[in-house]
């Protein structure tokens, strides 16, 4: 892969780090992908490569960035005790600030030739929702967005297209709280929900035990006709 770290300028006038994949071509429309509690680790550098031969332009931007530079932990115990503090003492605006820095930074790169748009896990998936409200990016995608069913005040910002993965036997996300969302988007021409019956959190990600193979296999080809849809 054509891969590299790159600095964003944050709006404060400091910097963070982003995982950059380009796609075999050298050009394309640009995709942000927002990472899971445990950081751009493995995981997440490899999302971003398989986007990348897609035809993406990537960028992972490092989002614990204001609490340690270059989060990057494994699915053990220990470092997913250490990702969730990371997660709990996130400081939510400033993140979709630094998400938006990101989405300009991305526009700007010369190997951008189309729309740009985001992808995010979990809790990436809640901060791509909240990119797609503030209007920096053309279509947005929220693989099982923990916490979206407690900011539905900000729906009515979201005027992107956008794409909802929900697992059926989520034990962090009731499917009262996927209804809740639905009904939010009810008006939304351009939203689309699709739940995945007999899964789990995390179903997308093959290093934890509730990777599950035809329904990362089934969301992953949706989001990418989404995307070609969408983005050009």
């Amino acid at each position: 892969m054509n891969a590299s770290t790159v600095s964003i300028a944050s709006h404060d006038g400091r910097a963070f780090d982003a995982y950059l994949s380009l796609p075999p071509k050298g050009t394309g429309p640009g995709l942000i992908i927002i990472q899971e509690i445990w950081g751009v680790n493995a995981h997440i550098r490899a999302v971003a490569d398989q986007y990348a031969l897609d035809g993406y332009v990537v960028l992972a931007p490092d989002v614990f960035w204001r609490q340690q530079p270059r989060v990057d932990l494994q699915y053990t115990e220990a470092d997913t005790q250490l990702a969730y503090q990371y997660m709990t003492h996130l400081d939510g605006p400033n993140a979709v600030r630094d998400l938006v820095s990101t989405a300009q930074a991305l526009r700007a790169r010369p190997e951008v030739n189309g729309k740009i748009g985001s992808v995010g896990f979990c809790m990436g998936g809640r901060l791509s929702y909240a990119l797609a409200g503030s209007g920096a990016v053309d279509a947005a995608v929220c693989y099982y967005g923990g916490g979206i069913q407690n900011n539905l005040g900000l729906a009515a910002s979201v005027q992107v297209p956008i794409l909802f993965h929900y697992a059926e036997l989520d034990d962090h996300i009731p499917q009262e709280a996927v209804s809740a969302v639905r009904d939010a988007f009810a008006a939304h021409q351009q939203a689309r929900f699709h739940v995945y019956p007999g899964v789990g959190h995390g179903f997308n990600c093959w290093g934890r035990p509730l990777y599950n193979q035809r329904a990362a296999a089934l969301a992953r080809g949706r989001t990418l006709q989404w995307l070609a849809e969408n983005l050009g």
